[in-house]
């Protein structure tokens, strides 16, 4: 493929609804993809894992990286690729030793406990220590041939600075707690460095290719209404204020979503952002007369919905498509990740009912 004034000509989009529904442009079916789609529920996944040894073996290869991001898409006719990588990547490239335990999930050997930790962390360089998510990115892009989007993404701020001072998974998170409450000025040091690592993180992945960008606030749901604003909204904001927001000649949207984030929907479409994630706690219905005129809404059926009889994840699918009901704006997608133990022909009904039961809103 041609290379011109450095980047890549690439083939015109064949399948552009999903980066249409986030501008609220008009669609003929809803878009539909999954958080997690790429993963551990398809066996062809697994056998990807093994060639490559580990996750994170998985993840720095490029290679591998883009063949387990296409699988999905050679099963499903979702409307959108999501770049297969972690959140951790950041906190990985600032030295905390990222490792993964059996049964345990991520830990860290070195993370965050005070203020010396945090001077001594920079900003990684996106195409230095962080290249080999770039490769990923540009290798997926290549391989897509134009078929549909790729989707970048982040962990948050506040939920990247859970892992790195709680030093793996937390239950309570009582240190980062702690830190917050007992030494505010050190936690806001350590935001302020993550989002700007997030910021020139995602900006490269869209230099690299990426054509929406979603930003993951797996954790802001654990803070009180005034501290999720103070400690994880407001550096979500400054992000959405610093990315690119135009490449290759078109708008590149940027979704927010905050698990348990659904008393705040005002205040994160506040923010600028082009679309807000729903978990499944809250009904569609009710977020779009809150929020639904500023922005987008992605989501938001109960991933464990799948586990259901094909008949009853239709009538799930129909029940959230009504409550949406006519017009667009809408991204289907699960409230969170596809479970690892879930039947991939169930997830073949819910997209191909996705795409059958929305044409009515679409008219």
């Amino acid at each position: 493929m041609a290379e011109t004034n450095g980047s890549l000509e690439r083939p015109a989009l064949k399948n552009d609804r999903y980066l249409r529904a986030l501008l609220k442009q008009p669609v003929d079916v809803t878009p539909v993809w999954m958080m997690r789609q790429a993963g551990r529920y398809l066996p062809e996944y697994k056998a990807t894992r093994a060639v490559a040894g580990d996750f994170m073996s998985l993840c720095k290869n490029a290679e591998l990286a883009c063949e387990v991001t296409l699988q999905p898409l050679r099963r499903f006719p979702l409307d959108a690729a999501i770049l297969f990588s972690d959140i951790l990547t950041i906190p990985d490239a600032m030295g905390l030793g990222l490792y993964f335990e059996t049964g345990e999930g991520p830990r860290f050997e070195r993370p965050i406990t005070c203020k010396a930790d945090v001077d001594r962390i920079g900003v990684p360089d996106p195409e230095g220590e962080l290249q080999y998510v770039m490769n990923a990115v540009r290798t997926i892009r290549r391989e897509l041939k134009g078929d549909v989007p790729l989707i970048g993404f982040s962990g948050s701020p506040w939920t990247l600075a859970t892992y790195m001072v709680e030093g793996g998974s937390s239950k309570a998170f009582t240190k980062i707690k702690k830190m917050a409450f007992a030494e505010p000025q050190v936690l806001h040091a350590l935001l302020g460095k993550l989002a700007d690592s997030v910021t020139s993180y995602l900006n490269a992945q869209i230099a690299a290719g990426a054509q929406s960008v979603m930003v993951f606030d797996t954790w802001g749901g654990v803070l009180s209404p005034r501290d999720y604003k103070e400690f994880s909204l407001q550096y979500m904001q400054r992000i959405v204020e610093g990315l690119t927001r135009e490449s290759e000649g078109r708008r590149v949207p940027v979704t927010l979503f905050t698990k348990n984030g659904g008393m705040w929907l005002e205040a994160i479409a506040a923010t600028g952002c082009d679309a807000v994630g729903l978990d499944w706690t809250i009904d569609i219905a009710e977020a779009k007369a809150r929020v639904g005129d500023k922005v987008a809404l992605q989501g938001n059926m109960d991933p464990s919905m799948l586990y259901a009889p094909p008949a009853r994840i239709e009538q799930e699918v129909g029940d959230i498509l009504a409550g949406f009901g006519e017009g667009t704006g809408h991204v289907f997608n699960l409230g969170h990740g596809i479970h690892l133990d879930v039947p991939p022909e169930h997830a073949g009904v819910f997209v191909d009912a996705v795409h059958r039961l929305s044409a009515q809103y679409h008219k």
